[in-house]
């Protein structure tokens, strides 16, 4: 069942990226983030919304809160912050990696538009089947 669950996991953050490819860097953290688990927590009060503006934006903090530890990411815009567990930060980490492996691959990928194209004097292409 991990494994199915690892699967689906990997295959809904690639889908949810796609969605969001072109926003800034900020969105799709908070995107990999809402896929690892995080919950958007508003902050209620003046003193919760001093607290959001003395995190550092566009990064993770760890914060200790009654002996335990979460992971917390600001969205100073809209006056809230993402919380994980460290399980979530964690699921966070392996996303954004395999995220990160997904974008290296697509730009592999790219096809090369510009590239010279006279190669009719090579005659027909052959596809050369190697086996062992």
């Amino acid at each position: 069942m991990k494994p199915i669950l690892t699967s689906f996991k990997f295959i809904s953050a690639i889908a949810l990226l796609a969605v969001a490819v072109g926003c800034a860097s900020t969105k799709q953290t908070e995107n990999l983030l809402t896929l690892a688990g995080f919950k958007p927590i508003v902050a209620g009060t003046p003193k919760q919304q001093q607290q959001i503006k003395a995190l550092p934006s566009g990064k993770i903090s760890r914060i200790q809160r009654s002996g335990k530890t979460y992971y917390v990411f600001p969205d100073k815009t809209h006056n809230w912050v993402y919380v994980g567990s460290p399980k979530q930060y964690r699921d966070y980490q392996q996303i954004r990696a395999d995220y990160q492996l997904s974008n290296e691959s697509l730009a592999d990928a790219k096809v090369d538009q510009d590239a010279p194209s006279d190669y009719d004097d090579w005659g027909g292409w052959e596809v050369v089947v190697w086996s062992d």
